[in-house]
């Protein structure tokens, strides 16, 4: 089955020939809007938001600075964006920022803090469990010295590859960022899930940061749009570089009002992921010439024996299963599986290893 064999509309998409509905694994970004936030957006109220008048958007901002307990939000239209403006208003020319060798900022947005800030990124080696040796991040910090970029800001992601950086350690990481002179960003794409998955609440796993992006269009279920999360000086200055950079939006309360509505509906619910998720580790786990990675949270990896990952992915796909492949396999469960599809992903594979 091709992409172009994949039929999609308002409703769910259906996998050419079967009948059956798509069971499209392949991202929490490919959640589409439901009835009742479609509603939501039908009726949401409007303004000009570059001009600052659009009440959604305005209301927006505010929630989501208080829940994560700051003094300022800018909405924004991905969180590429948000971490650019972020990276942008912390640092500037010849500056440098600490990063995770695989972070997302650092591997998988275009390099924009260096092609459009002349910000040099210092990657580190992160560990399994997606922290940092700090040992090794106060290494990486360059002496007041001409021969060196000067050394501004650590950046940190949670959750990463769908794990929960500890509560303790984002608490000494932060310490040492402040002890050291530098601010501290949080990439939390998927901050929410990390919030359901550890029984912390959003804002204390952002206390000790300087800023911090949050995605509504992944596990939430909005259809686009992010937030950056600072103070009101911070956040002043990467208002400016939304400008510069394309991200003014006008009527966008049509997409903050669905943010709203996924705040106020799709957080908790976000625990029946991380279940299915752990059904379908399960059911891959106990199948012959796979291992696969326990998750912590919406995201299950697994690596199969004697380099038939492409060929199970094609597999999967004939049968209307979707994954990817870029790290080993990845399947990642959202508001639009349920168990019946899970089900369909695990007896999918399980035809391909057995034969």
């Amino acid at each position: 089955m091709s992409a172009s064999t994949v039929s999609y509309g308002s409703a769910a998409p259906v996998a050419s020939g079967s009948g059956l509905p798509l069971v499209d694994l392949r991202s929490d970004t490919v959640t589409r809007p439901t009835a009742a936030m479609r509603e939501v957006i039908a009726n949401a109220a409007v303004g000009d938001d570059v001009f600052g008048d659009d009440p959604s958007v305005n209301a927006l901002q505010d929630r989501i600075a208080g829940l994560l307990g700051f003094e300022a939000a800018l909405f924004m239209p991905s969180g590429t964006s948000s971490n650019l403006c972020a990276l942008l208003a912390h640092c500037g020319r010849g500056d440098e920022y600490l990063v995770g060798q695989l972070a997302h900022t650092y591997r998988y947005e275009g390099g924009g803090g260096a092609v459009l800030g002349g910000i040099q990124p210092q990657p580190i080696t992160q560990q399994p469990d997606g922290t940092l040796d700090l040992a090794e991040v106060e290494a990486a910090i360059k002496p007041d010295d001409a021969h060196f970029a000067r050394t501004r800001l650590l950046a940190l992601e949670n959750t990463w590859n769908g794990r929960v950086l500890p509560a303790d350690y984002l608490a000494r990481a932060t310490a040492l960022a402040r002890r050291r002179g530098l601010a501290a960003h949080l990439d939390g794409a998927r901050l929410f899930n990390a919030a359901v998955a550890s029984g912390v609440p959003v804002g204390a796993i952002a206390a000790g940061f300087d800023s911090v992006s949050v995605c509504f269009s992944k596990g939430l279920g909005a259809p686009a749009g992010s937030a950056l999360c600072g103070s009101r000086e911070f956040i002043a200055r990467a208002h400016r570089i939304r400008k510069l950079t394309g991200g003014g939006m006008r009527q966008v309360g049509l997409l903050a009002a669905a943010a709203l509505h996924a705040l106020d509906h799709h957080v908790e619910r976000l625990a029946d992921d991380h279940v299915l998720a752990r059904r379908l580790a399960d059911g891959l786990a106990a199948l012959p010439g796979i291992s696969v990675t326990p998750p912590q949270t919406n995201i299950v990896f697994a690596q199969v024996e004697g380099g038939r990952g492409p060929a199970l992915l094609a597999h999967l796909q004939s049968r209307g299963v979707m994954a990817t492949g870029l790290i080993g396999l990845r399947f990642v469960t959202h508001l639009d599986v349920d168990a019946a599809g899970i089900d369909r992903a695990v007896a999918a594979a399980g035809e391909f290893l057995s034969s």
